[in-house]
């Protein structure tokens, strides 16, 4: 239950959000400020205060979610003590805290217990000595050639970083599928009930189970043994990047999923009930109107918008019939959030569509465990060859609890 504060200062966005909407509804899709009747002075003022108002819903956007993390972990806190409670009571194992995986062995630590690399040689090879006889002028090229030594820096290749994890709450589970209650049904008849002769009215419920099931997302890398030996650092450069290539395909998964096993259920495409509509006008009106149907048609706070680079591009250079840059001009770093919804910029998104959306509440996921990272030389004939296969997995839920709660804009 949001907390009394969080409600107010959701009325307060909502209200801003609507008066900054009327605004720009004023101004026409020729975005011409001067036919805005409440706003006073000439184009450069009316745009200080439309910039301002933008500015303060971005203040207030960051309230808004600072207060729903703060109810969330308040709720998350309760929700854990009970359980604490309910496993003493039945004699059970107290739950694992989060994070409180099992300790796993790092690659690096698997190879320096195993028998090979306790046999091996000495570090230290023979020093070699030799005389030179020097008749001529001795020069890099024809001479004693310097050495070069590498730095030990490894650029990476450009990866797409991860984009929108981090926005969705996350969660711990034990099982091989998350499921949950969702009333499908709800009939309020409350009802003014005159005294000694009025009636109670008669509501009704209906729960209907879900489930998301657990997937596995894997990769492996053959590696040789001398690979690993001779080059200090790389059991630990592997770790990371078979962990990011993992934590990618998860993030990608999130909006991109089909549902379709063993894939992830994801918004764009697996969420059934989502809402959607075609761009047909103006950009700002378009994503206030999504917000406006998360908040309806959801019964949802909308708090994220999710956009492709390219797509931005457009709405932040948009400017108004005299040429002034309508989110701020080009020295101005430009907006974290608009209508107070938090901007996420990533080609995690197609390009020409966007995403509006509740993900404070609506929406999880849930690891049964953490990464874990296998090392072996019994695939195929890879013991005879000197290769040892690396891979590396976890498994993770993601149940969008309340589809309705996102709308996408298409031709964006």
């Amino acid at each position: 239950m949001p907390s009394a504060k969080l409600i107010e200062k959701r009325k307060e966005l909502e209200a801003k959000q609507d008066k900054l909407h009327g605004y720009l509804k004023e101004a026409g899709t020729e975005v011409d400020l001067m036919k805005i009747k409440d706003l006073t002075g000439d184009s450069t003022a009316r745009l200080a205060e439309i910039q301002k108002m933008n500015a303060e819903l971005e203040d207030l956007g960051k309230v808004v979610d600072g207060l729903a993390s703060l109810d969330a972990m308040v709720s998350s806190d309760a929700t854990r003590q009970k359980a604490i409670e309910d496993a003493a009571r039945k004699g059970l194992p107290l739950p694992p805290a989060k994070g409180g995986d099992q300790e796993q062995k790092s690659l690096g630590r698997m190879f320096v217990e195993s028998k090979a690399y306790k046999e091996r040689s000495g570090n230290n090879g023979p020093v070699s000595t030799f005389d030179v006889d020097l008749k001529t002028t001795m020069t890099t090229a024809a001479g004693f050639a310097p050495q070069a030594i590498r730095t030990g820096k490894v650029v990476e290749f450009a990866h797409r970083p991860i984009q929108v994890t981090d926005i969705v709450p996350d969660g711990r589970t034990d099982q091989a599928a998350v499921v949950y209650m969702e009333e499908t049904t709800s009939t309020s008849n409350a009802a003014e009930a005159a005294e000694s002769t009025g009636t109670y009215g008669e509501s009704a419920f209906v729960f209907t189970q879900r489930t998301a099931t657990v997937r596995k997302i894997a990769v492996n890398l053959p590696v040789t043994q001398e690979q690993l030996e001779d080059v200090a650092g790389i059991e630990s450069f592997i770790n990371s990047r078979l962990s990011f290539f993992l934590r990618q395909r998860f993030d990608s998964q999130i909006v991109n999923g089909n549902g379709v096993a063993p894939n992830l259920a994801g918004l764009l495409l697996a969420a059934t009930g989502i809402q959607t509509f075609v761009l047909a006008g103006d950009r700002f009106d378009a994503i206030y109107d999504a917000a406006r149907r998360v908040r309806v048609t959801g019964r949802a706070s909308p708090n994220v918008y999710v956009v492709h680079p390219n797509d931005w591009q457009i709405v932040r250079l948009m400017r108004t019939d005299d040429g002034l840059y309508i989110l701020g001009n080009p020295n101005q770093p430009g907006p974290e959030r608009i209508w107070g919804l938090q901007i996420v910029e990533g080609d995690v998104i197609p390009e020409n569509t966007c995403l509006v959306g509740d993900f404070a509440n609506f929406i999880q996921y849930f690891e049964k465990r953490g990464i874990e990272i296998d090392i072996t030389d019994s695939h195929a004939s890879e013991f005879i060859s000197g290769i040892l296969r690396i891979r590396a997995s976890f498994r993770v839920a993601l149940p969008v609890y309340r589809p309705a709660a996102f709308c996408s804009i298409t031709g964006f």
